[in-house]
Order: C-alpha cells, then sequence, then structure tokens
C-alpha cells in the first residue's frame, strides 16, 4: 500500500456535513439511520484525537491532505469508494463528519476515513458511520495499531457505536455460473463460487475475533435491508478488454436490444444539470413501477450532482435516453480514478420497446473504458436465483452484460466501551429489527 508524505499542516481540524449513498438496486441506503433526526444541540463535539501505539499517530487531515491520498490509491479495480469521497459528506442533511487519517511517523499517511457522525435524539451521543471505509491496507498484520486508536477517537467523539464497510472482496461468480444455476427456490448462496479471496477471508475472521458483528449475519439474504450498501454488487472488469471483448461478453438478448434501440433512433447523450428534474420525475416512475422507494428528492441529487462535480469537473454524469425528442430512460455515473460506477436508474412506463435502458448502459461502458476504468460496477443485486422472484428481474438483466457478481465483506458493527454506549446499542439494533 503506498503512503502519503505530509507535513504538520495538512492535519486539520474536523468538520461537518453529510450521508450513505444511493444504488443501483440493493438496499435503499438512505432509509437505514433516518430516525435519528439532524444534530441536536447538545451533540457531542467533534474533535481531538486518541493516543495511537508508539510511532504511530492518528487525526484529523485537511480535505486537501485526505484527497492526495485517494489520488495516490486511485488505481486498480479495488481503489476507494466514492462514499469516502470528502465530497460526499456534503451530500445529504443531518449529518457530521470527520477526515481521518493515521500513519507510522509523523509525515506519513498510511490510511484515511470519511467518518458521518448523527446524533440520537435526546442525547449527547451519535452512531458512527464509515460508508465502505475506511481507505485502508486490510493487508495490514498489526491492523490494531490503526483500528483500535480509531474506535478510541470516536469514542472520545461522543460516538456510541460504529458500522464501517471494509474494502475487500469475499466471493466471485462470474455471469455464467449465475445463470446455469438459475432455478426455483435457489439463491446464490446455493452455488459454489467461482473465486474467493483469501484476504476477505482472513479480514472477517479478524474483525469478528475484535468483538465486530457483521450486519445480518452471514447469510446472504441482502434484501432484509441490515447493511446500509450493497452487500452483492455486479462488476464488469474492464482491464485488459478491447471494446469487441465487451460486445461479445454480453448475451444475445443485450446484443439485440441495443441494435434496436439503434435502428428505433434512440439517442443518448451526456445531460447536464438541467435535465436532473427529468431524471427525478422518470425515477419517481421507476419506483411506482418496480415497487422500491429510495425517498430521496430532486434537491439531494442536484446537491450530489454538484457537490461531486465541484471536488472534480466530470465525476458525476447524466446520461439521457431519447426517442423522438422525449427522454425515454436516465442514468447516473459516478468516476473516482479507474473505478465507474452507475449509481441510480430511471425509466419511462411507456416506449420500452425501444430498449432505451440498454443503450444507456451500453454507452455509459464504453466511456468507463474510454476512460481507462480497470472495472464497471453496476451496483447492488439481490441474492434469489428464483426467476418467479420479482427481485430476480434486476439480477437477470445486470448478468446480460457478463461480468460478475461480488460478495463484499458487507457492513459490520461494534459499540464503543461503556455500559451506557452499550445500552444505547441494544435499543438501536432493536429500533433496526422493526424496522
Amino acid at each position: 500500500m503506498s503512503a502519503l508524505l505530509v507535513t504538520p499542516a495538512s492535519l486539520g481540524p474536523s468538520a461537518s456535513g453529510a450521508p450513505e449513498a444511493s444504488s443501483s438496486g440493493g438496499t435503499p441506503s438512505g432509509a437505514a439511520f433516518s430516525a435519528f433526526g439532524s444534530p441536536g444541540p447538545g451533540a457531542a463535539p467533534v474533535s481531538g484525537s486518541a493516543p495511537a501505539p508508539a510511532g504511530r499517530w492518528l487525526g484529523p487531515v485537511t480535505p486537501e491532505t485526505y484527497r492526495a491520498f485517494l489520488d495516490a490509491r486511485s488505481t486498480g479495480p479495488d481503489g476507494p469508494s466514492f462514499l469516502q469521497l470528502p465530497a460526499w459528506a456534503a451530500v445529504k442533511d443531518g449529518w457530521r463528519h470527520q477526515l481521518i487519517g493515521w500513519g507510522r511517523e509523523s509525515a506519513r499517511i498510511d490510511g484515511v476515513a470519511l467518518v458521518l457522525l448523527r446524533t440520537l435524539p435526546g442525547t449527547r451521543k451519535s452512531f458512527a458511520y464509515l460508508p465502505e471505509g475506511p481507505v485502508a491496507d486490510w493487508a495490514d498484520p498489526e491492523l490494531d495499531g490503526w483500528l483500535d486508536p480509531l474506535l478510541a477517537h470516536l469514542r472520545a467523539a461522543g460516538a456510541f457505536a460504529v458500522r464501517m464497510g471494509p474494502g475487500p472482496a469475499y466471493r466471485r461468480w462470474d455471469a455464467a455460473t449465475v445463470k446455469a444455476h438459475t432455478g426455483p427456490g435457489r439463491r446464490l448462496a446455493d452455488v459454489l463460487a467461482s473465486e474467493v479471496d483469501p484476504l476477505g477471508t482472513a479480514v472477517a475472521d479478524r474483525l469478528r475475533a475484535r468483538g465486530w458483528r457483521r450486519c445480518g449475519g452471514d447469510t446472504d439474504r441482502t434484501e432484509d435491508g441490515a447493511d446500509a450498501q450493497p452487500r452483492l454488487v455486479f462488476q464488469v472488469p474492464l482491464t485488459g478488454r478491447s471494446t469487441d471483448d465487451l460486445w461479445s461478453g454480453l448475451n444475445q438478448e443485450w446484443r439485440r436490444n441495443i441494435r434496436k434501440a439503434r435502428k428505433s433512433g434512440v439517442e443518448v447523450v451526456v445531460g447536464s444539470a438541467a435535465d436532473l428534474p427529468a431524471f427525478h420525475r422518470l425515477l419517481c416512475v421507476t419506483e411506482e413501477r418496480d415497487g422500491f422507494r429510495l425517498g430521496r428528492s430532486l434537491a439531494y441529487y442536484e446537491r450530489q450532482y454538484a457537490v461531486l462535480n465541484a471536488e472534480c469537473p466530470g465525476r458525476m454524469k447524466l446520461y439521457i435516453a431519447r426517442h423522438e425528442g422525449e427522454i425515454l430512460a436516465a442514468h447516473t455515473m459516478i468516476t473516482v480514478g479507474r473505478r465507474v460506477w452507475y449509481q441510480t436508474g430511471a425509466s419511462a412506463d411507456h416506449r420500452r420497446e425501444v430498449r432505451p435502458s440498454n443503450a444507456l448502459q451500453w454507452r455509459m461502458l464504453l466511456d468507463a473504458h474510454a476512460l481507462g476504468a480497470d472495472v464497471y460496477d453496476l451496483r447492488g443485486v439481490p441474492s434469489t436465483l428464483d426467476p418467479n422472484d420479482r427481485a430476480h428481474g434486476l439480477l437477470r438483466w445486470k448478468l446480460g452484460t457478463g461480468g460478475q457478481v461480488v460478495e463484499t465483506l458487507g457492513e459490520w458493527e461494534i459499540p464503543l466501551s461503556g455500559t451506557t454506549n452499550h445500552t444505547l446499542f441494544r435499543a438501536f439494533q432493536a429500533y433496526m429489527a422493526r424496522r
């Protein structure tokens, strides 16, 4: 893992801001913590740092230093998630945040974390959330050298519990394997994985040994909402592949639909902030049709588009598909280094036969390839392989791109030390179980 040299001036105070993330499929992430409300006037201050072992340091860093570290790590398919960007803290109201860094020497950064804090109403305590983070060397044999000080720091900041999403993948299934095992009553856990990541397995074992609990346990039923971010995602590897390879990787139905969209005159373009209202109207139609609800306002997407592109122009793009002058579908795409995500998609109920969504995804896949991305991530998929389950349609659609289902380590929680913290954590768990 690369390190970043810093100066004392780069170590900065904590800041304030906000959120989790939306996803293409998977769990609607914003709802998971909504009961906590906005930070109250009696919220504990988010400042200071906890003692680290000899030869190590941990504490707040400036946004500039934080971004420089992410830039150095933004290579390869395992680079940092967009949910760990400093700009992500400004996307959603009701959260405070800290940018934390740590290292083995006073002038070197080995890892960072965007920590989002939401105050529990009526208390001075907060829930700490590290969406798809921290950005750290999970292969480090001295894991406790930074994880223990991080927990101590958050406890000093008033957190009663911590939830995080470790980076390593756990298991992978290629599209052909998943398709071959589709059938009534089947689930992904019934299928032998094409690949098991030894690092992911080791990290899971190390976290359990330290008292961390995997949200939702080890069940593959990702639809239960235990994870705020999708545990199962669908990825199309791009490294070393030509555009002809990508085309041949699509299944016959996808190639036919893309040709049909082209023949029907579907036009795919990159839109602008002015097209976000049309995107949001289509999203409401999609939620009603497909029976889910992200619960995000137009203002949420306008803020997301503005802050992500202010941090790095072109980071978030809105792709729109027009047919006979009407926008029939719109999808958002986010880029960080050599990782590209399809974040949220929306489409109209009518003229679906001209296949605007297939045309959009093909264009986005080609653009990700042209950017030099190593992976195109279509975000969440369900665990059911039963064609009779309504949720299976999303998996079937993404399987057509010829990629692979990737099981991440998911999200993990731990209460911080102290009787009050443990009591609040049990109450938090009981509340989440009733949702």
